[in-house]
C-alpha cells in the first residue's frame, strides 16, 4: 500500500466530530488557562493528551502515517488522533494562518479522513478552525494532464515525467506540494546531485547564485499548485530563466485534478 499507518481510522459523520470536539476543546480551553499561552508545542500536546485520557477518550500522540513509492518512503507525526477518529494539529503560533490548515488537510487525505481541526495555544486566548473535506481517496486518483507544450529534449526529461505521473496515480493529486517534490528529487538522482546554487546574471553582471532542482546541467524543474494567475506566473518563470545560464525548466502546475505539464525555454 502507498499511505499505511498503524490503525485505519474510524470515518465518522460532521456531527459525531462535532460532539467529540466539544469534549477535546473544553479540555484544551483548560490546559492554556492553567499553563498560559507561552508553553512549546510539545508541552500543550503532552498536557491536552492527559486530560483526554483521565476523561476517558483514547489519544494516540505523534501518530505515523507513511507515503512509499518505489524505494522512497516519507512518515509524517500527526500530532493527536482521539479515539481513533479525530485528527488534530496542535500550534503555538500568533495566530492561524494558511498553511496550518494546509498541513492538516494533507494529513486528512493521506488518512482518508473528512474532519479534521487547527488548535492555536500561542495566541491570548485558544483559536481552532475546523478543516473538512469531501474526497474520497478514488475522486483524488482521477486527473487530467495537459502536455500540448512540454517536450523531452533529454532522457532525464522522460524519467521526469514517468516518475511524476507514478507518484499521481499511486497518491492521487491534492497531496502537499513539498512532498511531490521531495519524491521526485529523489528519483532524478537524490538531493545532493538534483539540487544546485546556479548563477544569476543581468547585463553580464553577476547577481550571486541561486538554489534550483536540475534534471541535467541545461533544465531544472519546478513545481507549483495555483488555481488561478498562471499566466503571469510564467511570465515571471521565464524572466528568471533569462538570468541563468539554463535552457530550459520542466514547469508542473498541480491544479488539483487538472494537471499542467509545459516546457519553458529562453
Amino acid at each position: 500500500m502507498p499511505i499505511t499507518s498503524p490503525i485505519t481510522l474510524s470515518s465518522i459523520h460532521q456531527e459525531e466530530f462535532a460532539r467529540l470536539d466539544y469534549d477535546v476543546m473544553r479540555h484544551a480551553f483548560e490546559c492554556q488557562s492553567q499553563l498560559g499561552p507561552l508553553c512549546d508545542e510539545v508541552i500543550y500536546q503532552n498536557d491536552l493528551a492527559a486530560r483526554l485520557e483521565a476523561a476517558g477518550l483514547p489519544v494516540r500522540k505523534e501518530f505515523p502515517v507513511t507515503v512509499t513509492h518505489r524505494d522512497f518512503a516519507k512518515t509524517y507525526s500527526l500530532d493527536l488522533v482521539v479515539a481513533d477518529a479525530g485528527i488534530y494539529e496542535l500550534k503555538t503560533a500568533r495566530a492561524l494562518a494558511g498553511e496550518h490548515q494546509a498541513q492538516l488537510l494533507n494529513y486528512l487525505f493521506l488518512c482518508g479522513a473528512h474532519h479534521g481541526k487547527l488548535i492555536n495555544f500561542g495566541s491570548a486566548m485558544v483559536q481552532s478552525r475546523f478543516v473538512n473535506t469531501s474526497l474520497v481517496q478514488t475522486e483524488r486518483r482521477q486527473f487530467d494532464i495537459e502536455m500540448n507544450r512540454w517536450l523531452e529534449p533529454d532522457q532525464t526529461d522522460q524519467a521526469f515525467r514517468e516518475s511524476l505521473v507514478g507518484l499521481l496515480k499511486d497518491w492521487g493529486c491534492w497531496l502537499d506540494l513539498a512532498l511531490y517534490t521531495e519524491a521526485l528529487v529523489h528519483f532524478a538522482g537524490g538531493e545532493g546531485q538534483v539540487v544546485q546554487r546556479v548563477p544569476l546574471s543581468r547585463n553580464g553582471r553577476c547577481l550571486g547564485t541561486q538554489r534550483w532542482q536540475l534534471l541535467n546541467p541545461e533544465t531544472a524543474f519546478w513545481i507549483t499548485g495555483l488555481t488561478a494567475g498562471t499566466v503571469d506566473y510564467e511570465h515571471h518563470l521565464r524572466a528568471l530563466l533569462r538570468l541563468t545560464p539554463l535552457r530550459a525548466i520542466q514547469w508542473v502546475n498541480l491544479a488539483r485534478r487538472r494537471i499542467q505539464m509545459a516546457t519553458l525555454t529562453k
